[in-house]
């Protein structure tokens, strides 16, 4: 998968380059091309934002460096993804559909948001983590590219995707590794007997026990359906 990301502060992403998403890159399952929105700026000092039509507070990044940045992609079949507190909510199901995307194009806002002629001539589809506002889209589009990219065949085990939160709309056990006991904590018992099926109970009880006491929304949402 190529993904391409338009921001302001390119130099933001580093965390992309890091652990699993570092592996994926360099065995060329994801490519990640960063394109600095400054540099299509026609304004003779690289300015990309400016005040709102109708006043109000804060500043709004203009339309043109960011069209000029996407056209110079030529990418006219590639999916257009902006993170935006109005957008529908990130979920594992839509992380899935991106995941099978052969382009995508993220748009990074900043300030108080973007003029909204990038909308209307670009037409990304809006993506929201959650109910709260930040300063940039850099974070956002790094939560989704980081989750979206679990689920591009071969980035992390289909054992780790089945048994992680939220899989089977329930959160994930406890888990236990090495030293066995300490500071008095030491690792259930079932985990070390070897009993395959008394592990596999145990976790599912855990799995259930958990979900109750934190998201009982998960499990209302299964008896829903």
């Amino acid at each position: 998968m190529r993904i391409d990301i338009l921001t302001l502060f390119p130099e933001s992403f580093a965390p992309l380059n890091e652990s699993i998403l570092k592996r994926a890159q360099e065995s060329g399952k994801l490519e990640i091309n960063y394109i600095n929105i400054r540099d299509f700026s026609n304004n003779k000092h690289k300015k990309c934002d400016d005040y709102p039509f109708g006043g109000g507070a804060g500043m709004l990044m203009s339309v043109q460096p960011i069209y000029d940045a996407f056209k110079s992609l030529n990418a006219e079949s590639a999916h257009v993804v902006m993170a935006s507190p109005s957008g529908e909510t990130l979920t594992p199901a839509l992380a899935k559909e991106l995941a099978k995307k052969d382009h995508l194009v993220f748009i990074c806002g900043h300030y108080e948001g973007v003029d909204q002629r990038v909308n209307d001539l670009l037409k990304p589809q809006e993506i929201s983590i959650g109910d709260y506002v930040l300063t940039g889209g850099e974070l956002p589009t790094m939560v989704i590219i980081d989750c979206l990219a679990r689920f591009i065949d071969g980035v992390i085990t289909a054992e780790s995707l089945n048994e992680e939160s939220f899989a089977n709309d329930m959160l994930e056990y406890p888990q236990y590794t090495r030293p066995q006991t300490f500071e008095g904590l030491s690792v259930p018992e079932v985990l070390i007997s070897g009993n395959h099926q008394e592990i596999a109970n145990w976790r599912k009880e855990e799995s259930l026990k958990k979900t109750k006491a934190r998201r009982p929304d998960l499990l209302n949402k299964k008896e829903s359906e």
